[in-house]
């Protein structure tokens, strides 16, 4: 990553709580945070992280919310 320019890498990924697709991302920025990114529909209640991230990392992107969210019908 080029310090001169905020970037960010993906790092996980987001598997819905209801049918184990890849609903968004996590992203760690050249800043170190980390960031969630949904895919084109949304936020979705989501069951686990793929790969599995620390519990800290876990806590920043406030991990027990997301498995908390209403599941949303398309």
């Amino acid at each position: 990553m080029n310090e001169d320019n905020v970037e960010a890498v993906a790092i996980a990924n987001l598997i819905a709580a209801d049918d184990d697709s890849i609903v968004g991302w996590v992203y760690r920025w050249n800043t170190g945070a980390l960031a969630v990114r949904w895919d084109g529909h949304g936020p979705k209640r989501i069951s686990r992280l793929c790969p599995d991230l620390s519990d800290a990392e876990k806590a920043e992107i406030d991990f027990s919310s997301l498995t908390q969210l209403p599941s949303l019908v398309d």
